[in-house]
């Protein structure tokens, strides 16, 4: 059998580096790292994952956390997108993941405190957060290695990385207000979700700042899915005073609120304008196309697990808090020919 010690021999290095290798530790040369990954596959060595896990006291495993029951998350494309870019780097650094499913927030806690009392994962990526948190205050408390997509507050052992969402909605509603429009509604998606809140608060600020009302009934609770858009479109068009634009939580649910408009009668953007966030890759496809800020979706995923595997490899202190750029996307759906808007 071709031990750690054999391959040492032929690579001409000591069995310590090896190990480091095989652990995928960033401190080795990749020279040396390809070097010793060659002589290991022309030697047939494979690593003993569980006796090495013993050893070290690691599993080379992370686990995302879904943020609600997988069937529904899936039926989402930013979350696909982003847990590509999750992979995309874990793979790289040699880390399996584990993908952790709650139906309720008891269920939750009680997976995860499974997996990090256990020990059977080295760290957490977290892709929501809710006000008040119990998981998140569960991972700090125990000084877990996490990092949370989204924004959290008084847990500074909590790695996170964020849009500046208050920022991007006030940039969403200031295209709006640009347009001419100065009804503007906003369909809020789960509202005590920090991203709900965060997007609300940029919404109303640039409302504000541009002296214009809001009226209570043009802001809608909905979920993150393309029904909940397509439902709230039944009430929104039939309001008194009906706004003459939308801001929309997310791209999956504008898809909704374009067809609830569409089968009642209505045409976007002649008679409501829409702004969504996320700009996923369908956003272009649709009909008519969908403006929509770009978050960086894929980068933000990217850059979670990076500082993740940062932290497990070397216990370097990251930056806390990480915010990743994003942009305005402009199409048809918010553009409207040059008439006067109300």
């Amino acid at each position: 059998m071709v031990t750690i010690k054999d391959i040492a021999k032929a690579a001409g290095v000591s069995p310590s580096t090896v190990s480091r290798v095989i652990s995928n530790h960033s401190r080795i040369s990749k020279a040396t790292t390809i070097k010793v990954k060659r002589i290991m596959e022309e030697m047939g060595y494979h690593p003993n994952v569980m006796a090495k896990s013993l050893v070290s006291k690691t599993t080379n495993t992370l686990a995302i956390v879904l943020p609600r029951p997988a069937e529904e998350l899936f039926q989402d494309f930013f979350f696909g997108e982003l847990l590509r870019g999750i992979l995309a780097h874990s793979t790289k650094a040699g880390y399996d993941m584990l993908l952790a499913a709650a139906t309720s927030p008891t269920d939750e806690q009680e997976t995860i405190s499974r997996l990090v009392l256990g020990r059977r994962v080295d760290g957490v990526v977290l892709l929501s957060s809710r006000q008040d948190d119990p998981l998140i205050k569960m991972l700090a408390d125990h000084d877990f290695p996490t990092v949370l997509i989204g924004r959290t507050e008084g847990h500074d052992n909590i790695i996170t990385v964020d849009t500046d969402n208050v920022q991007a909605a006030y940039d969403a509603t200031t295209h709006l207000i640009k347009q001419g429009h100065s009804k503007i509604g906003f369909v809020i998606g789960v509202p005590n979700l920090t991203v709900s809140v965060d997007r609300l608060e940029g919404y109303r600020k640039a409302m504000q700042q541009a002296g214009l009302a809001i009226n209570p009934e043009w802001i809608i609770d909905s979920e993150f899915l393309q029904q909940s858009g397509y439902r709230a479109m039944s009430f929104v068009m039939n309001i008194p005073e009906r706004p003459t634009a939308l801001v929309v939580i997310d791209d999956v649910t504008a898809f909704g609120v374009l067809r609830g408009v569409t089968e009642l009668g209505f045409s976007v953007p002649n008679d409501i304008c829409l702004i969504s966030f996320n700009n996923i890759a369908l956003s272009e496809l649709a009909s008519p196309a969908l403006s929509s800020v770009d978050i960086g979706t894929y980068q933000l995923g990217y850059t979670a697990s990076h500082l993740l595997v940062r932290r497990l490899q070397d216990n370097a202190s990251s930056q806390i808090r990480n915010i990743i750029p994003h942009r305005l996307v402009v199409r048809e759906s918010s553009i409207k020919d040059n008439q006067k808007r109300g």
